[in-house]
């Protein structure tokens, strides 16, 4: 009862923080969260780094994502340096590969993607927890159940990618097509439920020229989506159902993956089916085989709240610090927008 009681109040809070991004951060104000000065230009103003709201709302998910994984792994036991070994591994893999595969598919530098991050993780993560279970394991004497790891990667996945995609809502990026160029049958489904973006220095603007324009919420709908998922696959791991909770996340977050990718405007690369279309599909096949694959420990009943108290550590607590403003000066300081700032004295108040 105390753990439903729990995941409630966690859905109550998630359900109010979905609300207001998808109503609000379409809004021009809420690209830019700051501004700050670095050298004065000729005409004496001062050319500044625009310091964003991407960057928050992403450190924000990642945060949520590894606390899910604090929790989970610690409702199965799991020592604390274990689980921050295999979140240390998996997001030193990941971040960088946002980048570099951006860089590969897209042929841009100053951009991100989630979907070949997720192929890198799901491609590394039965390898990670091999790796920490033969090193630090070995040292500490613990061993940690790849199948209850693996599960515990995907709902911390589907949540950080689900509370993530405010963020690309904030930037306009992964955007949807236009509702007058979308199908019939997507016309009378979304017609009231679209999504309309202002300001010039947003992506759908400028890569787009779609500002203004009603497009089909794939922002909105891929943060529903996730965040449902993710709450489904916690009650298959609290009833010790680790494949299945591995699985029916992969399933749903890759599948919407795939066929989301058939609703946005945004470039995805050349060619009909894009490789992030090809690498959702990869991952889920290769997520169901390693699964089935991987050793399940025979472990007691999953305990949240006891995952809870581990999260309350002042390790883990310094650790999703520490995180989450790396990740907020990694992705938040924009390199495709900037600002000319200018200061002045209020004359009447001196």
């Amino acid at each position: 009862m105390k753990e439903i009681a729990l995941l409630m109040i966690f859905a109550v809070a998630l359900c109010g923080y979905l609300y207001w991004g998808i109503k609000t951060l379409s809004l021009e104000r809420w690209q830019i969260l700051a501004a700050v000065p670095v050298r004065k230009n000729n005409g004496g103003d001062w050319n500044g780094i625009n310091l964003t709201w991407y960057g928050l709302l992403t450190a924000n998910g990642y945060v949520v994502a590894v606390a899910a994984l604090f929790i989970l792994m610690g409702a199965v036991r799991v020592p604390l340096a274990g689980t921050a070994a295999m979140a240390t591994a998996m997001l030193s893999l990941c971040i960088p590969a946002s980048r570099l595969v951006a860089r590969i598919v897209e042929k841009k530098a100053h951009t991100f993607t989630v979907g070949g991050a997720v192929f890198v993780g799901v491609l590394m993560a039965p390898w990670i927890v091999l790796f920490v279970n033969r090193t630090l394991g070995v040292e500490l004497g613990f061993n940690i159940s790849p199948s209850a790891a693996l599960a515990a990667f995907g709902i911390a996945y589907a949540f950080g990618e689900g509370l993530g995609r405010l963020a690309c809502i904030s930037f306009g990026c992964c955007y949807g097509k236009s509702l007058m160029e979308a199908p019939p049958w997507l016309h009378r489904v979304f017609a009231g439920r679209c999504v309309t973006f202002y300001g010039k220095t947003r992506k759908i603007a400028y890569a787009g020229g779609m500002e203004g324009e009603k497009v089909l919420p794939v922002q909105a709908l891929t943060a529903i989506i996730h965040v449902c998922c993710g709450y489904c696959a916690i009650f298959l791991f609290l009833h010790r159902m680790f494949a299945s909770a591995f699985i029916v996340t992969m399933a749903v977050t890759q599948g919407w993956r795939v066929l989301s990718e058939t609703l946005r405007a945004d470039y995805r690369g050349n060619g009909k089916v894009s490789a992030y279309q090809i690498m959702g599909m990869a991952g889920i096949l290769y997520g169901s085989v390693t699964i089935f694959l991987a050793p399940d420990a025979h472990l007691s009943q999953p305990d949240l709240s006891g995952g809870i108290v581990a999260l309350w550590h002042p390790g883990a607590i310094i650790f999703l610090h520490a995180l989450w403003l790396g990740i907020f000066l990694y992705t938040g300081r924009s390199s495709v927008t900037g600002a000319t700032l200018s200061f002045h004295i209020h004359q009447e108040r001196i």
